[in-house]
């Protein structure tokens, strides 16, 4: 088996694109029924304001990640040749690291931000309860559980606020100075919208929520201490507004064009600054064109990312070390699962011959009580093990796919275990790399 990585993010592709490809939550389970009738019935999509990755299981990276492209390209009606140049494609050990590196915050716009091992960890679920997951994705993205868990205590990347959120309010400071007398607004409840009110809150004269969903709007306010305005009067929430921020999880335009020029000339002159965080965009762009508004969007933030960068390269080094270090387990375990069947016919022929060999001598045995034939069966049993192991080991230690082969198609032939008829159970769950226990996991 094969592991295929399909995805567009903030590295390859600009805002525009990636709203246009964007899934939304209540869409991905659709398309991961799509892309099973596709042939592909063991995937994952990871789908955020960043980014939009498609993570497969497959015995032809080929063909899986051409179908993954076609899928995404017609489900969102998005032209092959708009998408081409801003998809990576990679496989395996690649594709590995990659994941790795975005559960750890390392491939974030915000690098360190915490929020993005949350959103791969609902990925992984929606897809598991949506159509279940096989065992090359699901040792898969519990390796990026935990090295997202351990970078975060072993590095101190994550240390401090680096969220898009906290960029955002880094940001407003740059514009405003001291914030202590200025009004937010934030448009949305959902988890960055709630971040972001939490992040101003402690800094701003007031904090008032705009949301469809009054409950999470009330409980937002409840929490922070702000205040709560119904939806259909956001804008004119925004009449003695200094700082709006929107992150709505909307399909369409929240704040349009019209509506804002209003506000604003009904404001006499004084300017807003609007953060639209958006995917697709809450905020019309060409609100950027009226004078009083000072619209910035998830992509104007990459400033505030360079500086957080250059504070954390310490940091980021001993990450990066630490996801090597998970990459070169995941890929171990990998290719012990390819050495499986025949590891597992192996020992089964060695168990047949043990059987066999006492069956004969079952009458010279006859004479021995329980507990003596008992210890006859432990012993022997005990020999094959300690005959087999040391060739099981170097077989699994083998890094080289066609050494691997070579040496496994020779084992198959000297033994005649192609000869062999079906296997037990407790052969083949004995024969089944267990993945290597990361330090400080629970057991």
């Amino acid at each position: 088996m094969h592991l295929v990585l399909v995805g567009i993010s903030h590295h390859t592709a600009p805002l525009a694109l990636r709203e246009r490809i964007g899934i939304s939550r209540s869409m991905v389970p659709a398309v991961l029924d799509r892309l099973a009738g596709e042939g592909c019935d063991d995937a994952v999509l990871l789908s955020t304001c960043n980014r939009t990755e498609v993570y497969a299981s497959t015995t032809d990276a080929r063909r899986t990640g051409e179908c993954v492209v076609q899928c995404l390209t017609e489900y969102r009606g998005v032209d092959r040749q708009s998408l081409d140049a801003a998809l990576y494609v990679r496989t395996d050990a690649d594709a590995a690291r990659h994941l790795f590196r975005v559960a750890a915050g390392l491939d974030s716009l915000v690098v360190g931000e915490p929020e993005i091992l949350g959103q791969v960890k609902d990925a992984y679920k929606t897809a598991s309860d949506a159509r279940g997951t096989g065992a090359l994705i699901n040792r898969l993205f519990h390796g990026a559980f935990a090295i997202g868990k351990r970078v975060r205590s072993e590095t101190g990347l994550a240390e401090g606020a680096v969220s898009l959120s906290y960029a955002a309010l880094t940001l407003a400071r740059k514009i405003f100075g001291d914030l202590s007398t200025r009004h937010v607004v934030v448009f949305g409840a959902g988890e960055m919208a709630r971040l972001c009110a939490i992040h101003f809150h402690g800094h701003v004269a007031s904090t008032t929520i705009a949301t469809r969903r009054t409950d999470r709007g009330d409980a937002l306010a409840v929490e922070i201490g702000g205040g709560v305005t119904p939806w259909a009067s956001r804008m004119d929430a925004l009449l003695d507004a200094d700082i709006l921020v929107s992150a709505t999880g909307a399909t369409d335009v929240v704040v349009e064009l019209a509506a804002m020029r209003r506000v604003l000339s009904a404001r006499r002159g004084r300017p807003m600054f609007v953060i639209d965080l958006a995917v697709p965009r809450d905020v019309d762009p060409e609100v950027a064109k009226l004078e009083e508004a000072f619209l910035y969007n998830i992509d104007d933030l990459r400033g505030i990312v360079d500086e957080n960068l250059a504070k954390r390269q310490d940091a980021v080094t001993r990450a990066e070390a630490l996801v090597n270090d998970e990459v070169a387990a995941w890929l171990a375990w990998l290719r012990a699962r390819a050495v499986v069947p025949t590891v597992v016919a192996l020992r089964s022929r060695f168990e047949r011959v043990r059987q066999a060999e006492l069956d004969r001598l079952t009458p010279k045995l006859t004479g021995l009580g329980p507990e003596a034939r008992a210890r006859v069966d432990e012993i022997t049993r005990l020999m094959v093990e300690k005959l087999l192991l040391t060739p099981t080991e170097q077989l699994k230690a083998i890094d080289d796919r066609e050494t691997m082969a070579s040496c496994s198609a020779a084992l198959r032939r000297l033994f005649a275990l192609d000869d062999d008829g079906p296997v037990s159970p407790t052969d083949a769950a004995a024969a089944t790399p267990k993945p290597p226990r990361t330090p400080g996991e629970e057991s």
